[in-house]
């Protein structure tokens, strides 16, 4: 890369895409104050991914800012004021101005004292990293890079612009956002922040829980995420953020095809993004599936028993595993409707392995579908992306009995709409058959039904009153006799 010619293509692509920033300068010029384009925009021109939000910071103070910008903004929140940060939305941009930051930290939390600077190279150098220290003077229209973050975009390292103790010691939460920007990026850490990381994981424990979790969402949605979460891995940051993944390597993979089921789970996750790029390349990252994948045997260290002759089992570890997930995405205030699906997905992985070659009645197929429900496309890319064995004919095999399955799920579904199985008979019809007024009784005999349902596929209505009666007689309840 010539760097000269970097900066001004960087220089000239972002003005080409943002004019907004060419006029917000402008503004800026006339009230005596400069502007400058910072952090990640800078780093994202430079690697050819400019999103639509801007951040900016200034000389200004922040009152001045509001001043500058009336008038112009076509929208103004001041939620960041305190932090010397304007936030405004213009031709349907999202711009964030900071005023010049000289923080200093307390240490214990990662809320800085808030103190204003005087330069921008002060500015850049309380920023997290090197390639998110870099700034365009929009006045000037020049490159200001004091601590060699082109050079470091170059050569893809991650590297602090002060020493990464000071650094995380001022915001542990650099250090997961380190690993973040391996996954994301395909970045590689220095050395002395790989160092200092495994030095000062544990003053994770100073951020809140939902920080970390922010963090390691755009981790796990990153580009390579396995990446990242083997940087966590290596330094101790999951041992204080997702402590059940490095406890997998604890438990030798029952196949004894894989190093331990660590490594196996990075495997299935890598399997599963390929398979949900492959349906949609143009899709979000599906976190939920990523999540699932990631953590679908954590329950085996638990279940771990040693048998006769050298082998392993992991009795009932989906059970286990599906309490272990929902208990750490709770810790980390996942939404419970991402902790439900995750959870699920976790619980469901191992049933397709007892279809066996294809034994499964029409009633097990309806009740895999019916249990999995929303999540059925998710369960399947889960269920194929955890077929790692390195046998070919075996895996070939294993894809086959699948295929077979999705074919008697299509089938099935196809005959009897398995989206909304439902009982033959209603609520309403189960209390003026039974002679029940509202109350347990009428959802026990709701279930009777659907279970029945999913049993025997759909029922004539008679049959289905014939078998509700009887049911009824069975639980001591006598039906009205004119019913």
């Amino acid at each position: 890369m010539n760097e000269l010619l970097a900066k001004r293509n960087a220089v000239t692509e972002l003005m080409r895409i943002a004019p907004v920033a060419d006029e917000l300068a402008a503004l800026f010029a006339k009230a005596g104050h400069r502007l400058y384009l910072v952090g990640g925009s800078v780093r994202d021109a430079l690697l050819g991914r400019l999103s639509a939000d801007l951040d900016f910071t200034t000389d200004a103070r922040p009152d001045q800012v509001l001043r500058i910008v009336a008038g112009w903004a076509e929208a103004i929140w001041d939620v960041g004021i305190a932090f010397g940060t304007v936030g405004v939305t213009r031709g349907g941009r999202t711009l964030e101005i900071t005023t010049f930051r000289a923080d200093s930290y307390d240490k214990v939390g990662r809320n800085p004292e808030v103190t204003f600077g005087d330069s921008i190279e002060g500015d850049l150098l309380r920023r997290d990293f090197t390639v998110n220290a870099m700034a365009i003077d929009l006045t000037e229209k020049t490159f200001v890079d004091p601590h060699g973050g082109l050079e470091a975009i170059r050569d893809r390292v991650l590297d602090t612009p002060a020493t990464p103790a000071e650094s995380f010691s001022d915001d542990p939460l650099r250090m997961l956002r380190a690993a973040r920007f391996v996954a994301q990026l395909g970045f590689t850490p220095a050395p002395r922040v790989v160092d200092a990381m495994t030095e000062m994981a544990g003053q994770l424990t100073r951020i809140t829980a939902e920080r970390v979790q922010a963090e390691l969402s755009k981790l796990i949605t990153g580009a390579s995420p396995r990446e990242g979460i083997e940087l966590m891995v290596d330094t101790g940051l999951a041992a204080e953020v997702l402590p059940e993944v490095p406890g997998m390597r604890l438990a030798i993979d029952e196949h004894h095809q894989h190093k331990d089921v660590y490594q196996h789970s990075l495997t299935v996750l890598d399997q599963a993004i390929e398979l949900e790029r492959r349906d949609d390349p143009a899709a979000e990252p599906d976190l939920v599936l990523r999540l699932a994948a990631l953590l679908h045997d954590i329950g085996k260290p638990a279940t771990r028993e040693f048998q006769p002759g050298g082998g392993v089992s992991f009795h009932h570890h989906e059970v286990v595993g599906a309490k272990m997930a929902r208990k750490r995405l709770r810790a980390l205030k996942y939404s419970k409707e991402i902790v439900q699906q995750v959870s699920q997905l976790v619980f469901l992985h191992l049933r397709f392995h007892g279809y066996g070659k294809g034994e499964w009645t029409d009633s097990a197929v309806r009740r895999y579908v019916t249990d999995a429900g929303d999540l059925l496309q998710r369960l399947h890319k889960l269920v194929r992306a955890d077929c790692t064995t390195r046998n070919k004919r075996k895996a070939a095999a294993l894809q086959r009995t699948y295929d077979e399955l999705e074919e008697r799920i299509a089938r099935i579904a196809a005959e009897e709409d398995l989206a909304r199985v439902r009982p033959d008979l209603d609520g309403n019809e189960i209390m003026r058959l039974l002679g029940l007024p509202p109350g347990p009784q009428v959802g026990q005999a709701w279930k009777f039904l659907k279970d029945l349902r999913l049993d025997r596929g759909p029922l004539e209505h008679d049959e289905a009153v014939a078998e509700l009666k009887n049911w009824a007689r069975d639980q001591g309840i006598e039906p009205p006799v004119n019913s």
